[in-house]
């Protein structure tokens, strides 16, 4: 009893000096921070009054010259489109507002009517960073180019269309009759913009009949966990071997060497992905992550290169979509671009058949009833837990038989202290009875893919996003019951619906370990306690929408083992029938006499070495 309360006390001191180690290190590091900020902005300041007001104006003015003549140099026979003003358009439907910009004659920003943005002010807007770019390098004069995105268009010509699609034409020329035309048409009720490219001259314009595609799009941040989404993005892409994604946790660099048909710049609830209806050749693309002090994810880049027939005039078909990662909104498009919502990746990623098959249906279903999601991930739960119950019966039933057999097990390893000669006599004595020893794992391996479905399901899950449930503005995000003094997601707050999985999870290991005949290995006495410690650390960044369906998990769990242990298993019944059991002629398989073949030999090879060593 003392060597348990002494465990227990180091438990605790250690806890609390793992915690003041954290809040230590955070405040040495923020007050190291803060002095080396303020000798930087001293330092700036210091330098920045020296110069007078007359040399920074003659500077600005050097700086402006020199930039024109290097714009009309580039420009070459398109000097008109070197200099200009910019001007918006903005074209609307029912989903998104778009803004258009003659600067490079592009899109520059996408904002989404039907989601909020992370502060509620206004709506989510894709891209419209201040280094956004979208655009090619054309030849503007003999051993001149220059790139589309830095030239001016002629002003918008906007178009109303009978089906009530709107489009938008963007026109360059020069001096020689060479001419770019730039369409774009935003069609009803949807995320997806034609956008073609119509060239006249483009045997001149373009080099060896290359377009070489230039994409700047900055990422901004949409969720609460900077870290937690940075976790879910990524660099989606379809070629011809299918979907695939290079992860940009920790800075994604992809090269396209096989024809890729679209990629895009993966975020957890949006993308911006880019369409070639003849495909993209070949290129790269790439996400630099930002710093979490910023509002920003990821600066991502790509330049690919898309092959233009031999011809004086050529249209290259492309779409842009600027849009929710929502799997029936992606699925309707045809190409593969469902994949991108992740239900189901890397070793798990057999899980993503569940939840196309089993789990969106149920959820979607139960949606359409009820609308509250909180409701409805507890209505999901109860019905996983219905649909495994015949399973979890099969486990308690299992459980019981062992407990039946437990004081012959005893008898056993007392008879038989060598480990292997018992293990085979309790083999025999498992068989005799009928009891399966792995009977009571099913449960436990079974709820390994239903977790990694439900953490994929959860987390990607757009219609979840910015939905209040009890205490919670938004169940796609951790919930902030306490806040910390310590930076990152893990351990600057404490989540209530946590620390409910982690209670209901100790109360089901303190019941399991009741109804268990107690172990002699005294670290075994610990283990069930230990993973709901460990939960405390790994669910306290998750969304609130997988710990709520934990907890609930786990309230199920509890009434199911009580029921099922309380006025389901007769023990005495069970008993009677393993002693029928044993009188009715045993046959084994061919596994369990090979089985034996192998533990008789072993116990064999044993002895002998048991005797060699005696002799010596």
């Amino acid at each position: 009893m003392n060597m348990d309360r002494n465990t227990v006390i180091g438990m605790i001191l250690l806890a609390g000096l793992f915690f003041m180690f954290f809040w230590y290190t955070n405040k040495q590091q923020s007050a190291l921070s803060a002095d080396k900020q303020r000798i930087a902005d001293s330092t700036a300041k210091a330098e920045a009054a020296k110069i007078t007001p007359e040399q920074k104006a003659a500077a600005y003015k050097d700086s402006l010259n020199r930039d024109s003549v290097s714009k009309l140099s580039a420009a070459g026979n398109f000097q008109g489109a070197a200099i200009g003003a910019e001007q918006l358009t903005t074209v609307e439907n029912e989903l998104m507002k778009v803004v258009f910009t003659n600067k490079g004659g592009s899109l520059k920003s996408v904002e989404l009517k039907k989601y909020n943005s992370l502060d509620s002010t206004h709506k989510v807007i894709l891209a419209g960073g201040k280094d956004d770019k979208l655009g090619y390098s054309i030849n503007t004069a003999g051993n001149q180019s220059e790139e589309t995105s830095s030239l001016f268009f002629t002003n918008a010509q906007v178009t109303k269309n009978a089906d009530g699609s709107q489009t938008i034409v963007y026109t360059l020329g020069d001096s020689a009759g060479k001419s770019i035309t730039h369409q774009y048409i935003v069609k009803r009720n949807n995320y997806m913009i034609d956008w073609n490219i119509i060239l006249n001259g483009a045997d001149k314009l373009l080099t060896q009949n290359s377009l070489n595609l230039h994409w700047n799009v900055q990422v901004h941040q949409q969720q609460v966990s900077h870290a937690y989404e940075v976790q879910q993005s990524n660099i989606s892409f379809y070629d011809e071997d299918g979907y695939d994604y290079t992860t940009a946790a920790s800075g994604a660099n992809n090269t396209f060497d096989k024809p890729v048909e679209w990629f895009g710049f993966k975020q957890q609830f949006f993308n911006t992905t880019i369409v070639s209806k003849n495909k993209f050749a070949s290129g790269t693309a790439q996400m630099v992550i930002q710093p979490d002090t910023l509002r920003e994810l990821y600066n991502s880049t790509a330049a690919v290169k898309i092959q233009v027939p031999a011809a004086s005039t050529a249209t290259i078909p492309l779409q842009l979509y600027y849009g929710p990662n929502e799997y029936k909104t992606l699925q309707q498009y045809g190409n593969g671009m469902e994949n991108i919502v992740n239900l189901g990746s890397g070793i798990f990623s057999f899980v993503k058949y569940i939840n196309r098959w089993i789990i969106m249906p149920v959820f979607n279903f139960f949606a359409n009833l009820i609308g509250h999601y909180g409701w409805v991930i507890a209505l999901l739960t109860l019905f996983i837990r219905l649909v495994t119950s015949p399973l979890t019966y099969r486990s308690y039933l299992s459980g019981a038989k062992m407990r039946v057999l437990r004081p012959e097990i005893d008898a056993l390893k007392k008879k038989f202290p060598d480990q292997q000669t018992f293990g085979m006599e309790q083999m025999k004595l498992f068989r005799e009875a009928g009891v399966n020893p792995l009977g009571g794992c099913m449960p436990a391996l079974l709820q390994i893919p239903i977790f990694f479905s439900l953490y994929s399901f959860f987390s990607s899950n757009i219609d979840l996003r910015g939905q209040g449930f009890l205490w919670i503005k938004d169940i796609s995000a951790y919930d902030v019951m306490v806040k910390l003094p310590f930076s990152g997601d893990t351990f600057n707050h404490i989540s209530l619906f946590t620390l409910t999985a982690v209670a209901t999870s100790f109360l089901i290991s303190i019941y399991n370990m009741a109804m268990t005949p107690q172990q002699d290995n005294p670290a075994m006495k610990y283990m069930p306690y230990i993973f709901p410690f460990i939960l405390l650390f790994v669910f306290n960044r998750l969304p609130s929408a997988l710990t709520w369906y934990y907890t609930v998990s786990n309230l199920i769990t509890l009434g199911i083992q009580f029921v099922i242990q309380n006025y389901i298993i007769d023990h005495d019944k069970i008993l009677t029938q393993m002693q029928e059991k044993r009188k009715t002629p045993k046959t084994k398989s061919k596994f369990q006499e090979r089985f034996e073949q192998m533990q008789e030999s072993q116990k064999k090879l044993q002895d002998m070495k048991n005797k060699n060593q005696g002799k010596k």
